[in-house]
């Protein structure tokens, strides 16, 4: 599949998007006129930069209100058309985008299909005077043309080998339950007409469609359009064209230029390998695509093969079994280090060693395990900074994630010590990819059996994430760890709302726990937080936001009064909490008092109930445990404004202190 995007998506000089997109592995761009306008480099720099890059000029755009003008109107956007005509000749760009007219209606406009056809074979016929085809869009908030039917039922009365039509998702799946007709129709075009597809991805909003599309647009995989069916429809038609990116985002137009195309580029490859399963698994049952069928790799290979866009697919992977282990970097000897390494005992961790060549340390308790890391850690307080998720096959899933964009992290090993593949997450977490716990014989005594203590499991892991890069996260943990998105939430805080986006695997009987009840393997909270600064960096000392590790028991009650017992500072919750809880639920009286006196939390659903607490933060880390009761699978979120305050009034209260 040929590979482009939009210059509008990327922030920066026209010189730089360019570059930034060929780094990034683009085949071509779209020029958007502004950054051509804007730019210090003539239309023959700019082809000469984009042929040293090996980048193709795909697209000239936007060319706007052409159609149902008056006559004088007309003559006049011909001879601005012809102007440009010129220019794309000079840039070597043989194909411009011309927009349905968005002018408010009135006397001045006809809405005439027949007059929309004459304009556009006239000006179709123009441009192929200067050896330049025409992509006529349908946009989502047009005057008269507003859908892609009409648009294509326009361009086939017009008649002219240089007009064609552009398909935009964001144009065409914003319209799904307001009027607008369904994607599949997109099959009865020739493909030969088609001649451009862009491509975006938005997340479902109740607004006016202009403001969604100039603001809210992200790319594939970051929000709720069914792009891989979307795309398996043009692919149908025969279309072989570039498949762009045209995302009108606000962020993203503020961020790293490099990393934003990095971004883009991840988003593509990942939507291409779903295309590609879409369009095998439709094959495979002889009928409309269904994700829920997980084709072959044959069946794949054949779809791809009988489709002119050739579809490429990755190194296949599972989801993850489980969390293997997480990491906290924190530099050694200090007094932050030392209340890190407290608290963990109280907890009911025990020290299982040293590393034997690495400044680094391990605690387990049960199958959770915690890694300690002071390598380069000098002036930093303790920061989570690597999670480990168990795969079956360790080597492939790294390939898969080098090959969607991912860094590899190296690591230094000796001869007798376990390789473990890594990478880098977009808030430069370290990711790691086991597929046992060999790596835990380089510890202390070298027994890698796990210690004494129920089913105790790393439950979940909460990261915090800056804003600019929040939809980075989710894309990278869905396409590199086939870790699935859940509905977002907004959580109250003193500091504003926080974002709360939950990554996991699907419902297992192969995690089954208290009653069999089905389980999640892997839970991943991203939580974008209202104070997070946009310089936060890992492996630097960040107060400004938490995180922390979630540690599931079999009996929580039990296990806080233990912790109690060795002294494990709580976070304290409030009176009111429990005179709420009282009300919502009606406990019994005995129960709500053991809740009281331990300062646990608690919710219950339809399927079960959830017991849960916190530790005090050490550095930017706090820890929770908790016990799931039969099927309850959320994270006591009704009990997340208690935390964010207590919390913050803690943080509070040591900046005045300090």
């Amino acid at each position: 599949m040929r590979t482009g995007i939009a210059t509008v998506c990327l922030s920066g000089t026209l010189e730089e998007k360019l570059r930034a997109a060929a780094k990034a592995g683009f085949d071509g761009v779209e020029i958007f006129e502004t950054d051509l306008v804007t730019s210090s480099l003539s239309p023959e720099d700019v082809r000469l930069l984009a042929a040293d890059l090996g980048l193709g000029l795909d697209l000239y755009q936007p060319f706007r209100d052409l159609d149902s003008v008056p006559d004088e109107r007309y003559r006049a956007n011909l001879r601005r058309a012809e102007a440009k005509f010129r220019l794309m000749g000079r840039l070597g760009i043989d194909t411009i985008l011309v927009c349905s007219t968005v002018a408010a209606a009135g006397a001045a406009y006809t809405d005439d299909d027949g007059l929309r056809a004459e304009q556009l074979h006239g000006l179709a016929e123009l441009a192929a005077g200067h050896g330049v085809k025409v992509a006529y869009e349908a946009l989502a908030w047009g005057t008269y043309v507003n859908d892609y039917e009409h648009a294509w039922k326009i361009v086939e009365s017009a008649d002219h080998p240089n007009l064609g039509t552009c398909l935009d998702t964001f144009h065409i799946l914003s319209r799904l339950g307001t009027g607008g007709p369904d994607p599949s129709g997109i099959e009865a075009i020739p493909g030969e007409k088609v001649f451009f597809v862009q491509v975006a991805d938005a997340p479902k909003l109740s607004m006016d469609v202009l403001n969604w599309s100039r603001h809210y647009r992200v790319f594939p995989g970051e929000g709720q359009f069914d792009l891989p069916g979307f795309l398996g429809h043009a692919a149908r038609t025969g279309y072989n064209g570039p498949v762009s990116l045209e995302v009108f985002n606000d962020t993203f137009r503020q961020a790293d230029v490099e990393r934003t195309a990095v971004d883009a580029m991840r988003s593509l490859i990942w939507l291409e390998e779903r295309t590609a399963k879409t369009l095998a698994a439709a094959s495979a049952r002889g009928t409309a695509h269904d994700g829920a069928v997980e084709p072959t790799p044959a069946q794949l290979a054949q779809a791809s093969r009988a489709n002119a866009m050739r579809l490429t697919t990755l190194p296949q992977v599972a989801p993850p079994a489980g969390l293997n282990f997480a990491e906290v970097k924190s530099a050694a000897g200090t007094e932050a280090t030392g209340a890190l390494e407290r608290l963990l005992a109280q907890l009911g961790f025990a020290p299982r060693g040293d590393h034997r060549t690495k400044p680094v340390s391990l605690w387990t308790l049960g199958e959770a395990r915690i890694v300690l890391n002071h390598q380069g850690a000098a002036g930093v307080a303790p920061a989570i900074s690597a999670l480990a998720f168990d795969v079956a096959d360790a080597v492939t899933a790294a390939a898969r994630a080098v090959q969607l964009k991912a860094q590899p992290v190296p690591r230094t090993s000796q001869a007798n010590e376990e390789i473990l593949q890594a990478v880098r997450a977009p808030d430069a977490t370290e990711v790691f990819l086991c597929e046992d716990t060999r790596w835990m014989q380089e510890f202390g005594d070298g027994d890698a059996s796990p210690q004494p203590a129920g089913s105790a499991r790393i439950d979940h892991i909460n990261l915090a994430q800056p804003w600019q890069h929040f939809d980075e996260a989710v894309l990278f943990y869905s396409s590199v760890l086939a870790l699935t998105p859940e509905a977002s939430q907004d959580v109250s805080s003193p500091a504003g709302l926080v974002r709360s986006q939950v990554m996991q695997t699907a419902l297992s009987d192969n995690a089954a726990g208290d009653g069999g009840a089905l389980r999640r393997s892997v839970r991943l909270a991203l939580n974008l937080a209202p104070w997070i600064q946009a310089d936060s960096v890992k492996g630097t000392l960040r107060d400004t936001f938490q995180e922390h590790i979630a540690i599931e028991v079999d009996d929580l009650i039990a296990h806080a009064a233990a912790c109690r017992r060795r002294g494990l500072p709580f976070l304290p919750i409030p009176e009111n909490y429990y005179e709420d809880l009282d009300a919502r639920f009606g406990l019994d009286p005995e129960f709500l008092a053991a809740l009281r006196g331990l300062d646990l939390l608690y919710d219950r659903d339809a399927h079960g109930e959830f017991l849960h607490f916190y530790t005090a933060t050490v550095g930017s880390v706090f820890f929770e445990v908790v016990q799931r009761i039969a099927g309850y699978d959320g994270f006591g979120a009704p009990n997340a404004p208690v935390r964010h305050a207590v919390q913050f009034a803690a943080q509070s209260a040591a900046r005045r202190a300090g």
